[in-house]
């Protein structure tokens, strides 16, 4: 909702898919730069009073925001110094995030946990796009942003609430953690090739969502609604996806679900930019935004599961910070897609994004033995967890459980 109400605001106040791209550039600029420090603070602090925190900072300033919208005060750069500040705070709370839960369960659940984790995100999108979309429609773009600054708040407290059991910190020098971590990634191509992928789905492929104001007003001649309801198709897709992969941990071609799922997406996206333009058609439009939902599952969801089960606990939330760096880039792809759309049109920049995406799944699986036999490492990492986990279990006596 945040999202939606913030790049909504932006295409009313200057009807520029040009300024759709400021917004997320001075989201993203802040993120990148911080995400590395995000991580290393991840693993160097107590992961739970982190996350607390900058929920805390994040509802303050979506709640400014609501005040400076309702009272019709807002100016653009008023929108673009709030997403900065933002960004610079979803830095370090994103790797903390990611590196705490692994923490919550058994080890041989990791794919289960990484799916049903992602289905919290993916059925928001079911329903939250539309509700914006009504709430804007109906009572004006600040609703959203009271309602989305709620919804930290709320977020805050749960994890106040949290029973987190003892997780080890790490000790030194910051920069040397960082350069650590970034010596760990650098050493082995599988690392380098998911979270590649992880940036073109996030530079170039999910242009689409930050331009979505321009494909419906412009080129399908469509409303705020209309919109949401687009984008809550999406979310159908993705969620029942997300399901399917959280109950199939036994899949044995994960390799695939990767690098197929890579493929499917991009080429996804630019079918669903192509046809707009041709055909402005909202069930074309809906079909391909399914399509796009369930792909985007498939191997987003194997790619996250996949870093679990490689990286270590000591090294997750550097890795984490990494991994997150190449998401905080996603705002920057309005940016890219609105600067090529000033030269050729919105629907053949959003095109060109997934025409790369998909060539980057296939690219290095075709030259690099190794990225091919991903499926084959990720299944050696399944059984030397569960092996693990067993063994674990074998060893501790029984106790009462008065902590759980």
């Amino acid at each position: 909702m945040l999202n939606f109400g913030q790049f909504w605001l932006v295409f009313e106040l200057t009807e520029s898919p040009l300024y759709l791209g400021y917004v997320g550039a001075a989201n993203a600029i802040s993120a990148i730069t911080l995400n590395l420090f995000g991580g290393v603070y991840a693993d160097k602090l107590d992961k739970r009073r982190l996350i607390i925190i900058t929920q805390l900072i994040t509802a303050a300033l979506i709640f400014l925001l609501a005040f400076l919208t309702v009272t019709g005060v807002v100016a653009v750069w008023h929108i673009l110094a709030i997403a900065f500040v933002t960004g610079a705070v979803n830095a370090f709370d994103q790797p903390a995030r990611q590196a705490l839960y692994p923490h919550l369960i058994e080890r041989s659940a990791m794919v289960s946990a990484v799916a049903l984790n992602s289905a919290i995100w993916q059925g928001t999108r079911i329903f939250a796009p539309a509700v914006a979309g009504v709430i804007i429609a109906s009572l004006g773009t600040s609703s959203t942003f009271f309602i989305a600054g709620a919804g930290f708040a709320i977020m805050s407290m749960v994890i106040f609430w949290l029973h987190v059991p003892y997780i080890e910190t790490s000790t030194g020098n910051a920069l040397k953690n960082m350069a650590d971590g970034l010596k760990f990634i650098k050493s082995d191509s599988v690392f380098w090739f998911l979270i590649g992928m992880t940036f073109f789905n996030s530079f170039f492929g999910m242009a689409y969502i930050s331009m979505m104001p321009a494909i419906t007003v412009d080129v399908l001649n469509l409303g705020a609604d209309s919109q949401g309801t687009l984008m809550s198709i999406g979310g159908i897709g993705a969620f029942s996806m997300t399901m399917v992969l959280g109950s199939k941990t036994n899949f044995r071609h994960k390799g695939l679900l990767i690098i197929g799922g890579g493929a499917m997406f991009g080429l996804s996206v630019a079918g669903f930019a192509i046809t707009a333009h041709y055909f402005s058609s909202f069930p074309i439009a809906a079909g391909f935004m399914i399509v796009m939902g369930m792909s985007s599952s498939i191997y987003m969801i194997s790619i996250m599961s996949s870093l679990q089960l490689l990286v270590p606990d000591h090294m997750r939330g550097r890795v984490m910070g990494f991994y997150g760096m190449t998401w905080s880039i996603m705002p920057l792809s309005a940016t890219q897609a609105g600067a090529v759309a000033s030269f050729t049109s919105v629907p053949f920049a959003i095109a060109i994004g997934g025409f790369l995406v998909a060539s980057f799944a296939l690219g290095p699986a075709l030259v690099n033995k190794k990225v091919r036999n991903v499926g084959a490492l990720l299944m050696q990492a399944e059984q030397a967890l569960e092996t693990r986990s067993q063994t674990e279990n074998r060893s501790q006596p029984a106790h009462a459980s008065g902590d759980d």
